[in-house]
Parts: structure tokens; C-alpha cells; sequence
């Protein structure tokens, strides 16, 4: 038996009777009846039925069989036959069964079961999570979201960066980082690749992205957070206003949902998710009216601050009664909420040229226009109570041309979770970061 000739279990049930095959995966399920036994083998494509009856195979092979247990992992080499019977209508014979993984007998979480155990116990075990098909079914589905995105950008003329993630300062305010030992200087992981992809703009790039993780020391008990996240990053030069940057996000947005239904129609249908194209352009609302709107639904907002938690999903709540839209771009930020770095509105520099994308309630997107005259952004910084000196590295770019530019940092992982209606952030990622867990 070769695994080379292997192919996958949904592959089988395109073969003809009497084709031989050899298949390879996990035994999902073991069933004995004396004289005939099954296996219900799993790959990551399906499942299908290996059927041994006595007479038919030998008693090695069903001596083999009697050895294995659940989720042990084994290659299979076998003649296809119909039977209305098996799912599907087709089953293996098998002529040969080789071990290839032997599991233990107390599995800590069961694979097949329809009960789902706790979040924290599937995270502590998500080798075996991930083996169900509804759990991978999410992960195949960010995958293509992420190919979706990347192939967008390249259509659009944008270059792929790759950025540092130990960095000597912080993008913002210094706030919410991890410092690192970096031999004997102090270093932090990086919050954004906010600064060298400015500098990729200013080096004459134009156009840039990147899909890397970004860290927040945020100590987050929330669904929606997490310490380390993957963000998209992107940085657009020679704009005209902040309204050139969310143009782009809107029509990378739809591009999505326009993708994702004909690349994973089978996963969605797995996870009982429906995803419509979303009708452009999303309504724009400033925080200026969004405050008003809150105000008329009895909400109370500060006047200068931005929206928490509550705000923004009843946010949401009121743009999808009035507009019939699950996303909104929320405008014109408040200065002193907006770091150094963000184009203020020339006739009101108390409200800058920025924005968020909402969606079903939830900021997925945050992006704006930059400050890119030398000058005006060294008094910023100092406003901000930030000390030049220290951002040196940053700020004498801006003394030998910079172009007008702004671009934007979208969450995947909070858009794989609202677009799969998932109720935790940590089911979208693989191997989730909070304040408490490190591993696995």
C-alpha cells in the first residue's frame, strides 16, 4: 500500500464498483456485530464506511480491526462497492489495514459527539476540536477569506510587506504593549505595522498591505478580544481625503461576500450560515450624529468620546432599522480619542479625517488619512504629550516627502466571527491568546 495513490473519502463515492482505492484518515467510529464490523474512516474532505465481514476479508484483517479504537489513525487499501445501505452508497471492502497511529482509549474530548463540551475544554484539547468537521469547517472558510483578500489587493496593484514585530517604540501612545528583553534593550511586540508601512508609502510603494499578528496588552475578559489577533493591514498613497481609503474597504468587504458563498458552500451550509452581498455604499454617519441618534434612543454618550461596547451594537441596532444595512462607517473621530498621527479636518481640528467600519454592531475596521506634513505632525505628537526625540525614527521621514495618505487596519478575526455568527471570538482562531492563556 502506498500513501501516494491515496485519495480523499468524498473521492470514493465517484468511483465506479470494484475500483481499488486507498483512503487514509482518523476512525471516527467502530462498529461490531460479531460477523461484520465497520469502520467510519474521516479525512478532512468527509467520511466514509469500510465494511468487514467475515468470509470476505481475512481473519488478520479482522483481527486489525478488533485492535484499533476511536480517532486511531490508519490507511486503508480496498475495492469500492455499492450499497444503498452505507451513507452515501458506497463502501470500502478492505484487502489491507495499516496502522499508522494508535490513539488512547479515554479520548478527553469526543470527536463525533453531538454535545458540545465547554470552550476552555475544547481549547485545552483543539487538536481533537479541530478534527470535527463543523470546528474546521470555520478554518477552511478563514482560509479562503484571507486567499479572497490577498488576491484582491494583488488585482488592485498593491504591494505584500512583511513587517518587524519587535519594535523599539510604540505605534500609539505607549499604552497596552508587551515589552521584551532584546538582549539588553528594551523592545516591544509590535500593535500595528502602522509606522513602516507609512514608510513603504513615503518610499514610493503606493500601494501596500500586509495580513500579519498584531498584540495588545489589553486584559480583555471579552468575547470580541483578544491579546494577539491578525490584522490586514494596508496603506495607500496619493489620496485625496479619507473617503479614497473607505472605497477601498468597501469593496473589499463585498468582494468577500461575494467569494465565499461559491468557494465554501459547503461549509457554510455545515455551520447553518447565509451570507447576502451587501448593498454599497454603506451609509456614513459622523460621531456627531451618531451621538444625536444614541441620544434619541435614550443612550447616554459623552460628547468628545468614543462609543463603548453598548453604543456601538445599539449603533448597529439603529442603522440596520434605518438603513437596512449591517455595516456603517462611523466618521470624523473625535480628536482627542485618535492617535498623533491622524489628519485633523482643517476647518474643525477638533475632529479628524478618520473613521471605523461597523459591522452587526462590532468595529471590524479602523482607518483614516495621516498626517503627513513634517511640521504639523511634530506639534501633534507633542499634544498628545509624546516626546519627538523618541520617535525620531518616525518623524524624519516625513522631512524629505511625504505624499497625502491614509489606509486602515481590518480585524480577521472579528470578521470570521460575526460572518459565522460565532459566539466567541477564540472559536475563530486556531490557537487563541487572552490575559490567561498561553498555550497550547
Amino acid at each position: 500500500m502506498k500513501l501516494s495513490e491515496r485519495i480523499y473519502t468524498k473521492d470514493v463515492f465517484e468511483c465506479e464498483a470494484s475500483t481499488p482505492v486507498v483512503v487514509a484518515g482518523f476512525v471516527r467510529e467502530l462498529r461490531d456485530f460479531g460477523k461484520l464490523k465497520f469502520i467510519i474512516l474521516a479525512d478532512r474532505e468527509g467520511e466514509v464506511q469500510i465494511t468487514a465481514k467475515t468470509g470476505e476479508v481475512d481473519e488478520e484483517l479482522l483481527n486489525v480491526i478488533d485492535s484499533l479504537g476511536k480517532e486511531c489513525v490508519v490507511a486503508v487499501k480496498g475495492n469500492v462497492r455499492n450499497n444503498e445501505k452505507a451513507p452515501g452508497g458506497k463502501e470500502i471492502v478492505p484487502e489491507e489495514i495499516k496502522i499508522l497511529g494508535i490513539a488512547e482509549s479515554i479520548l478527553p474530548l469526543e470527536v463525533r459527539s453531538k454535545a458540545r463540551a465547554e470552550l476552555p475544554t475544547r481549547l485545552d484539547n483543539r487538536f481533537l476540536d479541530l478534527r470535527k468537521p463543523e470546528v474546521r469547517a470555520v478554518f477552511k472558510i478563514r482560509s479562503e477569506i484571507a486567499n479572497t483578500i490577498r488576491e484582491f489587493f494583488y488585482n488592485h496593484g498593491f504591494y505584500e510587506i512583511h513587517t518587524p514585530k519587535i519594535v523599539a517604540s510604540a505605534t500609539e501612545s505607549g499604552a497596552n504593549v508587551f515589552p521584551i528583553l532584546y538582549f539588553e534593550k528594551e523592545a516591544f511586540l509590535a500593535q500595528s505595522p502602522q509606522f513602516y508601512k507609512q514608510a513603504c508609502i513615503i518610499a514610493g510603494f503606493e500601494k501596500v498591505f500586509e495580513i500579519a499578528p498584531a498584540f495588545r496588552a489589553e486584559k480583555h475578559h471579552t468575547t470580541r478580544h483578544l491579546t494577539e489577533y491578525t490584522s490586514v493591514d494596508t496603506e495607500i498613497g496619493f489620496i485625496e481625503s479619507y473617503e479614497d481609503i473607505m472605497q477601498v474597504v468597501e469593496k473589499l468587504i463585498v468582494e468577500i461576500f461575494s467569494r465565499i458563498p461559491e468557494l465554501c458552500e459547503k461549509e457554510l451550509k455545515l455551520l447553518g450560515v447565509e451570507l447576502a452581498k451587501p448593498k454599497t455604499p454603506f451609509p456614513r454617519i459622523t460621531m456627531r450624529e451618531a451621538y444625536k441618534l444614541l441620544e434619541n434612543q435614550g443612550y447616554s454618550v459623552s460628547y468628545g468620546d468614543e462609543l463603548d461596547t453598548e453604543g456601538e451594537k445599539l449603533l448597529g441596532k439603529i442603522v440596520k432599522e434605518k438603513f437596512n444595512s449591517d455595516f456603517v462607517f462611523l466618521t470624523e473621530f473625535p480628536w482627542k480619542t485618535r492617535p498623533f498621527y491622524t489628519y485633523r479636518k482643517e476647518t474643525e481640528p477638533e475632529w479628524t479625517c478618520s473613521f471605523d467600519l461597523i459591522y452587526k454592531g462590532v468595529e471590524i475596521v479602523t482607518g483614516g488619512q495621516r498626517e503627513h506634513r513634517y511640521g504639523i505632525l511634530v506639534k501633534q505628537c507633542i499634544e498628545k504629550g509624546m516626546n519627538p526625540e523618541a520617535l525620531e525614527f518616525y518623524l524624519r521621514m516625513f522631512r524629505y516627502g511625504a505624499p497625502p495618505h491614509g489606509g486602515f487596519g481590518l480585524g480577521m478575526d472579528r470578521l470570521v466571527m460575526l460572518m459565522l455568527n460565532l459566539s466567541n471570538i477564540r472559536e475563530a482562531v486556531l490557537f487563541p491568546r487572552d490575559p490567561e492563556r498561553l498555550e497550547p
